[in-house]
């Protein structure tokens, strides 16, 4: 097996070709340039040599152009030719054409499996992100996440969580007076800020069975590793939430995959396309978890590579965890352009044969200004690089291929149906039901009660001094005519005609006292 990936050369005999290390890819990279001068390629032919060398691979596709990945390229594509000659200039001599095994994932599972998690594993930090809540209202939801674990209510999906707010508003009194004021205007915030959510695919989002880390670090027969490409290009309308959640998925490798060190390969290498959209805006406390997260997920096996379209769009303490850069051509129009590309320019070390600035300003399409890690991770000198043609096909594959290679997955059956299990929205409905049944079963014994039980059950509330003198009073004799006339009248409004009147006339009498 090879220990490298071949990215690239530039055809001249004194330059050295440029590959990506495998003991060193866990280290990260960055992929960059402006649109339309070959980022998505060189993704392509990266998720090729990883696959190729055994290592599962994950990314999303925000054009639908990397579905090609799973069909080989051809002979009768209108670039063949540039492919072949590009590939003797560079000394790629082995090129063919192949493709890499596939899976689909799709949000919405419209092209591809659904991909869901549940509403407790993304966490009130990441839910506040998503749907840029406020400190307060976010403080609500961590209460809200903190009674769900101690009432033993699973929040699976959006609409447990909703009726878990809705609970909490009618008992705010008392948990105001345990985790400090809960408020029904923040509820309510909340609570449109989830109907938004809804509207954008979120509840697609949400629910069972939640993804399996080990479904997405799978390797066929062959040994290959599985490519697992997530459709993007309708996600993309959505960009908080694909943000959320690949940060979620992120987040979820780095909690849950053991420590491994210095492996000879990645386990699994994730590529973060449109990366800025991570970091647009997002809270200081955000940042930090991307940063911890990239700076300690590479000793579990993890390669994070970042795609934007220019380095400043990284923080810089994360830029500075990427040790494998691919720079496409920047274009410097403006003032802080030219800023921006000295400073790209500037982190990388320099090659005595050219200006590393006016390099990455020339370099045409499908060329980039490379630095890969070398022998105990010290980073490359910079170099002017022809990247490699691509040995699967170049642009998507049709919706007919797409569904042949959906069908084929041992993932369809495991994903495709939804499933809800009993979780908060089942337990506080049941909770509801059993009040409204003992409020119906209590209304009922008290139409059913006799006048005179009634009159008793009043009388009950008075001292029972004035009960005891009015019994004194009722001594008189039962063979009377007035006494004969009470029964009578009694025995009537015994009657349901009776108990209609009582209630009618005197009803309302009895219920104010």
């Amino acid at each position: 097996m090879d220990k490298n990936i071949f990215l690239g050369g530039a055809g001249d005999e004194y330059v050295q070709p440029q590959s990506l290390a495998l003991k060193y890819a866990n280290r990260h990279g960055l992929i960059a340039g402006a649109t339309g001068t070959g980022k998505t390629v060189t993704l392509q032919i990266l998720a090729e040599g990883f696959s190729k060398a055994g290592v599962p691979v994950f990314l999303s596709d925000v054009k639908g152009d990397l579905s090609g990945l799973a069909k080989a390229g051809s002979a009768s594509h209108k670039l063949h030719q540039a492919f072949q000659d590009r590939a003797e200039r560079i000394g790629f001599l082995d090129y063919t054409y192949a493709s890499c095994p596939v899976t689909f994932w799709d949000l919405f599972g419209q092209q591809g499996h659904p991909v869901r998690t549940t509403v407790t594993e993304m966490g009130p930090l990441l839910l506040s992100r998503l749907m840029d809540l406020s400190e307060a209202q976010e403080g609500i939801l961590n209460i809200a996440f903190r009674v769900a674990d101690e009432e033993w209510m699973p929040l699976l999906d959006l609409k447990d969580l909703q009726a878990l707010l809705v609970w909490i508003g009618e008992n705010r009194a008392k948990f105001s007076l345990r985790y400090g004021n809960v408020s029904t205007a923040s509820i309510g915030a909340i609570q449109r800020r989830l109907l938004v959510l809804e509207n954008q695919g979120g509840t697609n989002l949400f629910g069972e069975p939640a993804l399996e880390l080990a479904d997405l670090m799978r390797t066929d027969e062959n040994g290959q590793g599985v490519v697992n490409i997530l459709a993007s290009d309708k996600l993309m309308g959505s960009p908080r939430l694909y943000a959320t959640f690949l940060l979620w998925l992120l987040s979820e490798l780095f909690e849950e995959l053991p420590e491994v060190g210095d492996p000879d390969k990645p386990k699994l290498v994730f590529f973060f396309d449109e990366a800025h959209l991570l970091f647009e805006d997002a809270p200081k406390v955000l940042v930090d978890k991307v940063e911890q997260v990239a700076r300690l997920i590479r000793s579990k096996g993890v390669g994070v590579y970042f795609i934007s379209q220019n380095p400043a769009d990284i923080p810089e303490d994360i830029l500075g965890q990427l040790g494998n850069r691919l720079q496409h051509a920047l274009r410097a129009f403006t003032a802080r352009d030219r800023k921006n590309l000295r400073l790209a320019a500037e982190t990388y070390r320099e090659n005595p044969a050219f200006d590393t600035e006016t390099a990455i300003r020339e370099v045409g399409v499908g060329e980039a200004v490379t630095s890969m890690l070398q022998k105990k991770g010290v980073p490359g000198i910079v170099e002017r690089t022809l990247i490699r043609p691509p040995s699967s096909q170049l642009g998507p594959i049709s919706d007919a291929e797409r569904q042949e290679v959906l069908d084929a997955s041992p993932m369809q059956a495991k994903y495709g149906k939804l499933t809800d299990r009993k979780s908060a929205f089942e337990i506080l409905q049941a909770r509801a039901d059993q009040a409204a049944q003992a409020a119906a079963k209590a209304e009922e014994l008290e139409e059913t009660q006799t006048v005179a039980e009634r009159e008793f059950a009043t009388a009950r509330r008075y001292s029972g001094s004035r009960v005891g003198r009015s019994s004194s009073r009722m001594t008189r004799k039962k063979d009377t005519f007035a006494t004969a006339m009470s029964e009578a009248v009694i025995k009537e409004l015994k009657g349901t005609t009776g108990r209609r009147i009582v209630r009618g006339i005197l009803g309302g009498l009895f219920r104010a006292r």
